[in-house]
C-alpha cells in the first residue's frame, strides 16, 4: 500500500484523460480561448495503462476517470477497455454529453457508477453557466444510464447567487429518480474568481432542505467525502461534500494524476511530481510515487489551513480545476 507520513493509505486513483472540454463552465474553465495541452504532451493510452497497472500492484482498487471532459478524448474507448480489464472499481466523472456515444464501453467495462456534473435543472441557466446548449441531451443521458441500471450521481457545485435557489428542486428530483444528488461547496482554483461569500456551506444547504423535507443522515465510511442523507419516499438520496466548511482530510485516500502525467497528492497541493517524463525515459517511477505521497500535507495541500472566510484566493498556487482533473 502507498502511504503518507500521517499513516493514510492511498487506494483511490483519479486519472485525468484530457484538459479539453465541450463546455465552458466559468468556475472550472473561465477563459473561452483556453490553450489545451497538445496531444503529444498528454499521457498516451498505453502509458495510462502502464501507470494504472503499477498503482494497482501497489494497492489501488478504485480508479476514476476525469477531465476536462474524459469522453471527448478520441481514444477514450481504448483507454476504458484497457482499464476495464484491471481488478478495480472503475468510475467516471463526466458532463454527460457523450454518455450515449460511450455507453457500449461503459457497459462492457462494468463501470461501478457515473457522476454527472450538472449545476442547474433550468435550461436557460445551464446555457449561462456552461456557455453551451446541451441541457436536453444531458437529461436524456441521465435517463439512459438509469434505464441500464448504472448507479448515477449528479454533482452540483452550489453557489450563492447562481443556483442556491435550486437546492429544493434538486431534492425534488430525487423523489422520482434513483440518483444521488451531491452538493459540492464552491472551491478556489486558479482563474475561477472564487470568493468566500459565494460558498454555500453544508449548514446553508441543510437549512434550505429542512424547510420542506425531513431527512435522515446515513452512515459514512472512513474514506467517504460525501455526507449522505435519505428522505422517506424518495427513490434517490442527497449528499454534501463540505470541502470548505468541514474538511475531511483525515480519511483521504486519493491520488490525482493530471492529463500531462503529473502526480498531485492533494487537490490543493501547489507541488506536482512528473511521472510521465521518467516513465518515457525508462525509469522506475514507483519510488517517485512513494516519495510524492509520503510528503503529502496533513490538510488541504498545506494552503487552506484556516477558516475559509479568511482565504485569499489570489495567493493560492494551483492549476485551474479543468487542468487538475477534479
Amino acid at each position: 500500500m502507498i502511504t503518507d507520513q500521517f499513516g493514510r493509505t492511498h487506494n483511490y486513483l483519479r486519472i485525468s484523460l484530457t484538459d479539453n472540454c465541450n463546455l465552458r463552465c466559468f468556475y472550472c474553465m473561465p477563459e473561452e480561448n483556453y490553450n489545451f495541452t497538445p496531444h503529444s504532451k498528454l499521457m498516451q493510452a498505453d502509458e495510462i495503462d502502464t501507470i494504472a497497472q503499477l498503482f494497482v500492484k501497489n494497492g489501488v482498487n478504485k480508479i476514476r476517470l476525469t477531465g476536462g471532459e474524459p469522453f471527448v478524448r478520441k481514444d477514450a474507448a481504448k483507454i476504458i477497455r484497457n482499464l476495464g480489464k484491471l481488478p478495480v472499481q472503475l468510475t467516471c466523472t463526466t458532463n454527460g454529453i457523450r454518455i450515449d456515444d460511450m455507453l457500449p464501453e461503459i457497459i462492457q467495462s462494468d463501470f461501478q457508477s457515473i457522476n454527472i456534473s450538472l449545476d442547474t435543472l433550468q435550461k436557460e441557466k445551464f446555457l449561462k453557466i456552461t456557455r453551451r446548449d446541451y441541457f436536453d441531451r444531458v437529461l436524456r443521458n441521465i435517463d439512459l444510464l438509469l434505464q441500464h441500471t448504472i448507479k448515477t450521481k449528479i454533482n452540483v457545485v452550489a453557489m450563492k447567487g447562481i443556483n442556491d435557489d435550486e437546492i429544493s428542486d434538486f431534492i425534488a428530483f430525487t423523489k422520482a429518480h434513483p440518483v444521488e444528488v451531491r452538493f459540492i461547496e464552491f472551491m478556489p482554483f486558479s482563474g475561477n474568481r472564487w470568493s468566500s461569500n459565494q460558498v454555500m456551506t453544508q449548514k446553508d444547504i441543510l437549512d434550505i432542505v429542512r424547510e420542506k423535507y425531513d431527512f435522515i443522515p446515513l452512515p459514512m465510511g472512513f474514506h467517504d467525502t460525501a455526507k449522505q442523507f435519505s428522505i422517506n419516499g424518495h427513490k434517490g438520496s442527497f449528499s454534501i461534500i463540505s470541502t470548505m466548511s468541514e474538511p475531511f482530510c483525515n480519511g483521504c485516500n486519493r491520488i490525482r494524476l493530471t492529463a500531462d502525467g503529473k502526480l498531485k497528492n492533494c487537490l490543493f497541493s501547489k507541488k506536482e511530481t512528473d511521472l510521465l517524463t521518467p516513465l518515457r525515459n525508462g525509469e522506475d517511477i514507483l519510488p517517485i510515487i512513494e516519495s510524492a505521497i509520503w510528503s503529502k500535507a496533513k490538510t488541504q495541500g498545506g494552503q487552506l489551513n484556516e477558516q475559509f472566510e479568511n482565504i485569499n484566493a489570489s495567493i493560492i498556487q494551483n492549476r485551474s480545476m479543468i487542468n487538475i482533473g477534479g
